[in-house]
């Protein structure tokens, strides 16, 4: 296999997308798959099931906060030089609506709102199938030289 350090963000995004597995080994587990990916952006989908919940009825906050996570990441992910690396430093999350298996798939969109040297900042939300808001996050990455 290639060494991924040596590509740009872009590049290792597309290099792990052209082999049909998920993205992640996470990405498994929340059920996602990748729809599109560009510079600074990124869209997937994921559909909670039963192993998804909490004890009171609906899925873990988690989920989402784990989905947010992803696209911010991603969409940071996107935006590395060859050589860098990066890692979440915060995240901010919103829980605007209830998320059950009820609601089906979900789309998860991420986007850089800035990239720096040493930081990088994104935003993502989680939308239903008819476009409604369940959640939103404000992510600060940092980004490092990669260990080769």
């Amino acid at each position: 296999m290639t060494d991924l350090t040596q590509l740009s963000g872009l590049e290792q995004v597309a290099a792990l997308a052209s082999t049909g597995k998920p993205f992640a080994p996470i990405a498994e587990h929340f059920n996602m798959t990748e729809v599109g990916y560009a510079v600074g952006d990124v869209t997937f989908e994921a559909t909670p099931d039963a192993s998804h919940y909490n004890p009171i009825g609906t899925v873990h906050g988690g989920f989402a906060a784990a989905l947010l996570d992803s696209a911010c990441g991603s969409a940071v992910h996107t935006t590395l030089r060859p050589g860098e690396a990066y890692t979440s430093l915060e995240i901010k999350v919103n829980f605007l609506r209830t998320i059950t298996t009820d609601t089906g798939t979900v789309r998860v969109h991420g986007w850089v709102t800035k990239t720096g040297s040493r930081a990088s900042f994104a935003e993502a939300d989680i939308r239903d199938a008819a476009g409604k808001v369940l959640a939103t996050a404000s992510s600060t990455c940092a980004v490092f030289p990669a260990k080769g």
